[in-house]
């Protein structure tokens, strides 16, 4: 910047001198009056062009510092007495490329306004200026306010990720990468005793396995029925519960999927009048569970990328499935059954002042398995089943407020047909919160890199939503 506006000073020098040692009559009287005017024109404009880069230099090193140190605050890595510290080490090294030798940049103030919600921060810089003129002085002092929006909310969030058959190969290892690279961005730096953000996985193929939260799930027998036995019937423990722990609908009494948000421990009337625990179902019909378990918040990373590290490809999509049990995760309803686990703390209560809640479901392909009907549809295949399944459940948690991101990952493949890609996209964007400004919620992606691009942008974009929700 300095060399540059030095090189145009030089320019001027040199025409002046030109122009002064013309000798010829008038003009050599003319040019000793305007010369002198000219180069103080060109001095004063040199100036300005420098002040002006200075200023313009040092806005964005103390917006880049406090942006930064806001963003620290939402996700809890800092605290508000730590914001001073934070905003002047970052200063510093976003303003070494402004300094010329002998120059400092001065932060002058940093206030955190816990009520407004915001981080202002003031820095300034005095310069040595190229033409000092008549009454100016030889260093100006140049100085950048700025300010950033923070929030103290809590953020929860679940991860829904497609575990299925399709995704062997590279496919399962760019998303390893990919979910691996999120919880990173998402809990790195967090207070451990007291986390501002948790995380829940829910892996997803044919079924949902719940692992700890096995006796949650109601064990269908063929020919039997698809209800819980009634409370006060003999076998109601031992029925309620066992298997493999995974998890397909949850039915109601008339047999068709359910899409509340209920806890295990709601009371329910059959068509009898009887009284049952609205547990969810394994249905008879499954094939196969997968391996990976779901895991409720938290805050622990090792945990959480170390059960990624673990995830297999095998089994079919139902996609429905997985977003009912993302669903749970997130529902302050299940807070109980997880505590009674031993297995968390269980989802906080609603409420969008004091908590961000955020569902991610992602997928390579069609929702292709369901084993219940949609009460109020007309009953198409097992896809078709699928699909409107997984809206209604969407449909429900963003009424809850939930924010619904939604990931693609390879829909385009040459093993799928036209209309299977046309469907599974419109399910993903009918689950989807619609997109808003900058903010996407709907996302589709054909490579590893463009997998792990979309897992942080919607990381950034949970940052976001907890300053503007």
């Amino acid at each position: 910047m300095a060399g540059r506006d030095m090189l145009q000073f030089r320019k001027v020098g040199r025409t002046a001198l030109r122009l002064a040692g013309d000798r010829r009559g008038n003009f050599a009287v003319l040019g000793g009056v305007t010369i002198p005017l000219l180069a103080m024109a060109a001095g004063f404009g040199l100036n300005i062009v420098q002040l002006s880069n200075v200023k313009s230099s040092l806005s964005l090193a103390v917006d880049a510092a406090v942006t930064s140190t806001a963003r620290d605050l939402t996700t809890g890595r800092i605290k508000p007495e730590d914001a001073d510290s934070s905003v002047r080490t970052l200063l510093e090294v976003n303003a070494a490329n402004l300094l010329a030798p002998g120059e400092k940049v001065v932060l002058r103030s940093v206030t955190v306004d816990k009520l407004a919600g915001t981080v202002e921060a003031t820095a300034e810089i005095d310069v040595d200026i190229f033409f000092p003129l008549f009454g100016t002085a030889n260093r100006q002092r140049v100085s950048a306010t700025t300010a950033s929006l923070y929030s103290d909310k809590r953020i929860e969030v679940a991860m829904m990720l497609d575990v299925t058959g399709s995704m062997g190969g590279q496919k399962i290892k760019d998303l390893k990468t990919a979910a691996q690279n999120a919880v990173s961005i998402l809990l790195t730096g967090q207070n451990a005793d007291k986390p501002r953000i948790r995380i829940a996985l829910v892996p997803y193929a044919e079924a949902v396995n719940t692992g700890g939260l096995s006796d949650a799930v109601f064990v269908e027998k063929p020919g039997k029925s698809d209800l819980p036995p009634p409370i006060d019937a003999v076998q109601a423990v031992s029925a309620s519960s066992g298997g493999d722990g995974c998890a397909t609908e949850r039915k109601d009494k008339d047999g068709a999927a359910d899409f509340s948000d209920d806890g295990p421990y709601t009371e329910r009337e059959n068509n009898k009048g009887e009284i049952y625990l609205a547990r969810v179902n394994r249905d008879d019909r499954v094939g196969s569970c997968p391996s990976a378990k779901l895991i409720p918040l938290t805050a622990d990373m090792a945990k959480l990328t170390t059960a990624i590290d673990g995830f297999r490809a095998n089994g079919v999509t139902a996609g429905g499935i997985a977003a009912q049990w993302g669903y749970y995760m997130l529902s302050p309803k299940w807070r109980t059954a997880i505590k009674d686990a031993n297995i968390g703390a269980g989802p906080a209560d609603h409420d969008a002042k004091k908590v961000a809640k955020v569902a991610i479901l992602m997928t390579d392909g069609l929702f292709n398995t369901a084993f219940a009907g949609v009460s109020g549809k007309a009953q198409g295949g097992q896809s078709a089943k699928s699909g409107s399944y997984a809206e209604s459940i969407c449909a429900n948690m963003k009424k809850d407020g939930i924010e619904v991101f939604t990931i693609g990952f390879d829909l385009d493949n040459k093993d799928t047909s036209k209309s299977e890609r046309n469907a599974a996209k419109a399910v993903l964007k009918n689950c989807a919160t619609p997109d808003t400004g900058t903010l996407k919620r709907y996302f589709e992606v054909s490579t590893g890199k463009e997998l792990d691009d979309a897992f942080q942008t919607i990381a950034r974009n949970i940052e976001q939503l907890s300053l503007t929700k």
